[in-house]
């Protein structure tokens, strides 16, 4: 087929007296109106405002031990609930410190709206604002100082399993501030809630899709053990712990890894502490019922400078 020449294809103007001849083209100005929600997100989480470049700067972060007594709880905490759901960020972070004030010194009072501070704790965590997601990690290494083994009653165990997922992901994070205050959260809750309990919260985080996430949970895991007398291992299950621990052997990070071996080496003492059981024999053979054989190896491997003969 016979191309036409490109002339032909696109009219030209010929002169400047065509040009305006040419009807005039209107113009429509559009007024856009941008809303801040544009792009912030109907994220539940957020503050409903967009943080500004030096707005955490001026916040004073509180340490457990400055804290002081509130003049009136009784009166005072008529209002903490709905000052923590306040959508004013400012409120809300002086709240935590409050509801950390209660828990501290009058934390009987705290006890009927603890589920729902716990929700709020959570929900600060996510918070894209950093003064109120380290207030509220803070504000969580009180409460397991204070409550301990409550925490994990029925009533707030959802909720304290939502918490302790945040804080492990917290401590995954790049952020170091953030990252150091939730490695302090879990050291306080490891030292503060009994450790068979604490163990079965643990167990599932260790196969978390997040490999940081999993090595954070494996040092927790190590302390528990750690703090675990043999009758607590054994009704754990030394079965459960020791495949845990050969899993975590060939993961990713060396974080993982070492609580691993802590791991492994906490079992082998409680094991052969039992007089059934003090020949390394039936360690090895303990460990070839319960894995594989290479993972068995590597497992045997690690007790070697611990045999005693």
């Amino acid at each position: 087929m016979a191309l036409r020449p490109i002339d032909d294809a696109i009219p030209m103007i010929a002169d400047a007296n065509q040009l305006q001849q040419l009807p005039p083209v209107k113009v429509a100005v559009v007024d856009i109106q941008i809303k801040q929600s544009d792009f912030v997100g109907n994220d539940e989480n957020r503050d409903g405002s967009l943080p500004s470049a030096n707005a955490d700067a001026i916040v004073d972060y509180i340490l457990s031990g400055d804290l002081k007594q509130i003049a009136d709880p009784e009166a005072e905490i008529q209002n903490l609930v709905e000052e923590l759901q306040s959508k004013d960020w400012t409120k809300v972070f002086d709240s935590l410190n409050n509801a950390r004030r209660f828990a501290l010194f009058h934390s009987v009072i705290l006890i009927p709206i603890l589920d729902r501070v716990l929700v709020v704790l959570v929900k600060a965590m996510k918070n894209p604002r950093s003064a109120l997601c380290k207030t509220s990690i803070m504000a969580s290494a009180d409460l397991f100082k204070t409550y301990g083994d409550q925490l994990l009653q029925p009533t707030f165990s959802d909720a304290f399993d939502q918490l302790l997922l945040q804080l492990l992901l917290k401590a995954s994070q790049d952020k170091r501030f953030v990252c150091e205050e939730a490695e302090k959260s879990l050291h306080a809750m490891v030292h503060s809630v009994s450790p068979l309990p604490l163990l079965h919260k643990l167990k599932d985080c260790v196969r978390h899709t997040n490999l940081r996430v999993r090595a954070k949970a494996a040092i927790s895991i190590s302390n528990c053990v750690t703090k675990m007398k043999p009758e607590e291992l054994s009704e754990f299950g030394p079965v459960c712990l020791v495949q845990m621990a050969a899993e975590l052997l060939n993961d990713r990070l060396p974080e993982a890894r070492e609580a691993a071996r802590s791991i492994v080496i906490s079992l082998y003492k409680s094991f052969i502490g039992d007089p059934e059981n003090q020949k390394q024999e039936s360690w090895q053979n303990f460990c070839l019922s319960h894995l594989p054989a290479l993972h068995a190896q590597s497992v045997v491997k690690i007790t070697i400078p611990h045999w005693t003969g």
